[in-house]
């Protein structure tokens, strides 16, 4: 089982966790509400997890620019 962090606006490759054998509550997962969850965190068949969370590029970007909020992907 691996543990993998995109960046939802553009894609990159936050980091990875291989081989891991984490608890929800380590990973913050049981402070997500259930859409938040089905928005964020993908399970896959071979047992690896893929969340959805923001790179700081692209959080710079929305601070600098509160009106991408309404796009799904930023171009850096």
């Amino acid at each position: 089982m691996a543990l993998h962090y995109n960046c939802k606006h553009c894609g990159t490759n936050i980091g990875s966790l291989n081989q891991v054998s984490l608890h929800t509550e380590q990973l913050g997962f049981h402070k997500l509400t259930e859409e938040e969850r089905q928005e964020m965190i993908q399970y896959h068949p071979n047992g690896d997890i893929h969340v959805q969370t923001i790179c700081e590029d692209c959080q710079e970007a929305l601070e600098r620019n509160p009106e991408l909020h309404h796009s799904d992907f930023l171009i850096q």
